[in-house]
């Protein structure tokens, strides 16, 4: 089968219309002008395969092979090039020297600095003791080392997935909490090996635009109680703002004003750290030692404001409190006992105990619900696109970060935690310290261990409005307004199911808010792939015989094959000359497609109205003759198109001379 073209005259060629809609069009599609011809349709190269009969593999051969199928996927995964690709730290430790260590060190420590802060944060915003935030910074750190891709990824407690853990439990308890994190491990390492990555795909940008807007000011919301000092619950926005009003007269003022002098003094820190003296570096010109150590020293303060607030807050709670007084009658709530050393190891709970009564694995799944799912999701999401900002043009290996971060929850299970990722602020500060591996990981994480040996009885005091405004103060940037321009000038429909992803999670629960939004753009999916658009102009031949070509531009499956069979009958009979469907862009069609197909011959047929399929893929053919259309003709070159015509004007004179 030859690769060439159709011929077709272009001279005295005509619109007929460019249809989803059947409205006229200006565009002449495939046409190109070679001296005195012209050729319509596409070169694309043709897969030649084999469509002879194959011999049927009996089950009895299939379990047979199965034994060195096995063999074989083993030997393939034992070699070095997959080792090297399942253990990236065997690629980058060869090569370790003491300036990575030093980068390393510093960007860890500076990291540990952040992330003890956020923790206790986060473990509020998840609804569970502050210890447990804690407990999930420190073990998938150092498992992240050995397994992760991306140096700048510092694995641990998130604000997005904090929040959906507080949805998914409602208040079900730290042990649910434990077998969640095991859960969402579970699933984000079945994902990565079994290649289904790509279920995130269809998780669009405007959908996790508005997905995260959403998340943040949930998580504003969830801590206006903690700054205004009051008491209220809810999964939804809705239910905080009600929750919230009912209980707004005992606004503590103290508090209040804490919580807001932190947040205006987080924010100033933030604009601190971008603050440099001396000449810019585009202009070339040096900076002096004072200039270098001065910069250094702000950009310091300026990331390690977390810290330095929860330090300064904890000094304020420390002589504040008044031992033996009721919450309601201290100057600030402080976050109280937080139990000091490590975690206790031990297995994820698949059973408790519930007022006398055992509540096993399954109930205890199906009281959590969809979130179990939802949130392994997100969190990929998330963490892969911290991998995608800090790859600088380098390829992500996406399923080893599934495998990474699957690990990770896992054995975090193990110490009590609840579910995390990659945090993208914490990414931030990581880069921006000039981290060189994934071993600064191993800084953090001894961090936080001393932090529970040794500092847990001076975190009783902090206030909790102060974390209350760490969390404001760094998920406020997460509502992603400045989309949104972009968007409108790019394609304005992609607007609708990013906003209703926004508004959904804010009316309804987030995992079914992030549900909608991936069903709108499936629908959008479906919606193109069901109305294609097909390009029609009529066309001469080189004998001069004129022909109707049809251009689809993607495939025929079952939602489209009737939308694009009635276009063809319309137009067909509205022009009555042959008609030629050009194939080029058709990679693929199912057996709803060839039944259509099938009556769409016999119609022309029965009408003595020649039917032709140009360049149509061998797959395609091997589906469409597997029903034996009648008049189902194919060709791939000029002078066939030639030849069918001109048989067709000879049989036409023949009838009329037999008339």
């Amino acid at each position: 089968m030859s690769g060439e073209t159709v011929g077709g005259g272009g001279r005295g060629g005509r619109k007929v219309d460019h249809a989803t809609i059947t409205t006229p069009t200006l565009q002449r599609k495939f046409i190109q002008r070679h001296e005195q011809s012209v050729s319509v349709g596409s070169d694309d190269f043709i897969l030649v395969e084999d469509l002879g009969p194959h011999r049927k593999i009996s089950v009895k051969e299939k379990v047979d092979n199965l034994g060195p199928w096995v063999q074989k996927k083993y030997r393939k995964s034992m070699t070095k090039k997959n080792l090297l690709k399942r253990l990236p730290i065997l690629q980058w430790l060869p090569q370790y020297n003491v300036g990575d260590a030093v980068g390393d060190l510093v960007a860890g420590v500076t990291v540990g600095l952040t992330v003890i802060p956020q923790s206790l944060a986060y473990s509020n915003i998840a609804g569970l003791p502050a210890e447990y935030g804690l407990y999930g910074s420190f073990l998938g750190a150092f498992m992240y080392i050995f397994l992760g891709s991306c140096k700048d990824v510092p694995m641990g407690p998130t604000a997005i997935c904090s929040l959906l853990t507080y949805t998914t439990l409602k208040g079900l308890g730290t042990q649910y909490a434990t077998l969640l994190c095991f859960l969402s491990g579970v699933i984000q390492l079945i994902i990565g090996i079994a290649g289904l990555g790509i279920i995130i795909d269809f998780i669009s940008d405007p959908v996790s635009s508005g997905f995260t807007s959403a998340v943040a000011l949930l998580i504003t919301m969830s801590q206006v109680k903690d700054i205004l000092g009051v008491k209220a619950a809810g999964s939804t926005f809705v239910e905080m703002w009600i929750s919230l009003s009912k209980d707004i007269h005992h606004t503590r003022v103290w508090d209040t004003l804490l919580g807001i002098v932190c947040i205006v003094c987080l924010l100033l820190l933030r604009i601190l750290g971008d603050v440099q003296i001396g000449p810019a570096e585009s202009t070339g010109l040096p900076r002096t030692t004072f200039q270098r150590t001065f910069n250094k020293i702000l950009w310091l303060i300026g990331t390690s404001r977390n810290s330095i607030l929860v330090v300064l807050c904890g000094i304020l709670g420390y002589n504040l409190y008044q031992p033996g007084l009721p919450d309601s009658e201290q100057t600030l709530l402080v976050i109280g006992y937080i139990p000091p050393g490590l975690p206790e190891w031990k297995l994820p709970p698949f059973s408790v105990e519930q007022n006398n009564v055992t509540v096993g694995f399954l109930e205890m799944v199906t009281r959590m619900g969809q979130g179990i799912v939802v949130l392994p999701l997100v969190a990929l999401l998330e963490n892969i696109a911290i991998c995608k900002a800090f790859s600088n043009g380098k390829t992500v290996d996406a399923t080893q970060e599934l495998i990474a971060i699957g690990l990770c929850n896992i054995g975090n299970s193990f110490c009590q935690s609840f579910p995390g990722s990659g945090s993208l602020s914490r990414s931030a500060v990581n880069n921006s310290s000039g981290v060189r591996t994934p071993l600064g990981g191993l800084y953090t994480g001894f961090l936080v261990i001393v932090s529970l040996m040794f500092c847990t009885p001076y975190f009783f005091y902090i206030p909790k409005t102060a974390l209350a405004a760490v969390i404001v103060a760094a998920v406020v940037f997460m509502v992603e307004v400045r989309v949104v321009r972009p968007i409108w000038r790019s394609k304005k429909s992609d607007l609708i199911p990013g906003i209703a992803t926004f508004i959904a999670c804010l009316v309804l629960r987030l995992e079914v808010g992030i549900l909608i939004g991936i069903g709108l753009n499936l629908i959008s999916i479906l919606y193109h792939a069901a109305r294609p658009k097909i390009s029609m102009e009529i066309l001469k031949s080189r004998a001069g015989e004129e022909y109707l070509l049809l251009t689809p531009d993607r495939c025929l499956i079952f939602p489209s094959v009737d939308y694009v069979s009635n276009l063809v009958t319309k137009h067909s009979i509205k022009q009555g000359i042959p008609v030629v469907i050009d194939c080029s862009h058709i990679y693929g069609a199912d057996f709803t497609a060839a039944k259509v197909i099938e009556v769409l011959t016999q119609d022309f047929s029965r009408r003595k109205q020649p039917l032709f399929f140009y360049n149509l893929k061998p797959s395609v053919v091997a589906v469409f003759e597997g029903i034996k259309p009648k008049d189902f003709v194919v060709y791939y070159n000029e002078h066939q198109l030639d030849n069918l015509l001109l048989q067709h004007t000879a049989n036409l004179r023949k009838i009329e001379m037999i008339a």
